[in-house]
């Protein structure tokens, strides 16, 4: 296959490390003589043919800013065959034969519908939650640790001075790895996920152990994936139960943004280069993945298939019905996955209350 025009495009929620990306396909395409074109708005882009040519100076000093230089959004006319349509026919009229998009899950699905009207798709992971299962890492990950790290540093200097906790709410709707793993980067008092059980009259018990022995800062990470309120609930039983003055912290979307780490730059520029060229050899309808710190691809069905069997989204049909190599594969990864989450959770236990 001869490609000569590649598309980009971000879609779903930033994250630090998108636009390194975008700058990886953007300069691997120049190289090898294609033509890049960056597409506005993720597939609200598509839609409306908000295509603009990239050059290698209009990709420069780029890659040290967050968020998305190309934007991203929401499209509702996109999940419907006549806006997939329009998609497809702004690609054929501009001449973009392959698109590399970078997002979640989500992003994914979309690519999986043009790549069945004909334009092939990579796919690169780009999500602060690091949930998507078929991959070791996803960008944005390791940016979002690091500012969390920098806020919790500083309420537990507030903490330290004035006796008092905090209750600090991370992201992570689908996975609790934000909370797991800043909570052990900050020294956490407390972390508590969905993935495992939280005894909330034994921790009242430590934490009053704690204050009696002289411990004046509390500082307990919760994942948004326990429930809306669930933070702020805690935060007025603590104070009730310990008379520990409790304040709560959410810390929202100031964990999308900033300046990409040094992971996060690398493993876009890597997984931007590999995307393009595997464009160039063919390939099609892929997730580019970093595994055992190895990029790998894996088919985009495969890749959503994996992430609902890990998230218990799926059926007793559904599960049935998957090819029997696929699934043994599958519980590979998976069994990778939980022996990780598990690892860090056993290490946060010794040295939480």
């Amino acid at each position: 296959m001869s490609i000569k025009r590649i598309g980009v495009l971000t879609s779903g929620g930033d994250t630090s490390g998108m636009n390194a990306a975008i700058r990886a396909v953007v300069r691997t395409s120049i190289y090898y003589g294609l033509e890049p074109i960056g597409i506005a708005r993720g597939y609200a882009g598509l839609v409306d043919g908000d295509f603009t040519p990239m050059t290698f100076q209009s990709v420069s000093r780029i890659m040290r800013q967050g968020g998305t230089v190309l934007y991203s959004d929401r499209c509702e006319e996109f999940k419907t065959p006549e806006g997939q349509k329009r998609a497809y026919e702004n690609c054929v009229r501009a001449g973009i034969e392959g698109i590399v998009v970078i997002g979640g899950d989500g992003t994914f699905r979309g690519a999986g519908d043009m790549g069945k009207m004909g334009i092939s798709c990579i796919c690169i992971p780009g999500t602060i939650d690091n949930d998507i299962t078929a991959t070791d890492y996803s960008i944005g990950f390791d940016t979002a640790l690091d500012t969390i790290m920098e806020m919790v540093d500083r309420l537990k200097d507030t903490c330290v001075s004035h006796a008092r906790c905090s209750i600090v709410e991370v992201m992570g709707r689908g996975a609790g790895l934000l909370a797991l793993y800043s909570g052990l980067a900050c020294g956490a008092a407390g972390i508590i996920v969905k993935e495992k059980c939280f005894d909330e009259e034994i921790f009242f018990e430590k934490m009053r152990e704690s204050k009696q022995k002289g411990r004046r800062d509390f500082v307990v990470i919760v994942s948004e994936n326990m429930g809306e309120h669930f933070a702020e609930d805690l935060c007025k039983r603590i104070t009730e139960e310990t008379g520990i003055y409790t304040r709560f912290a959410r810390l929202a979307h100031v964990q999308r943004g900033g300046v990409p780490t040094v992971r996060d730059r690398v493993t876009a520029s890597r997984m931007g280069c590999e995307a393009v060229q595997l464009l160039m050899k063919g390939v099609s309808n892929v997730v580019v993945c970093e595994r055992h710190n190895d990029i790998v691809t894996y088919d985009i069905n495969f890749a959503l298939r994996l992430d609902e069997l890990y998230k218990g989204k799926m059926s007793i049909q559904e599960i049935e019905a998957i090819p029997h190599d696929d699934y043994l594969k599958m519980m590979e990864i998976i069994k990778e996955r939980q022996d990780e989450f598990n690892q860090i959770h056993r290490i946060n236990t010794i040295f939480t209350l």
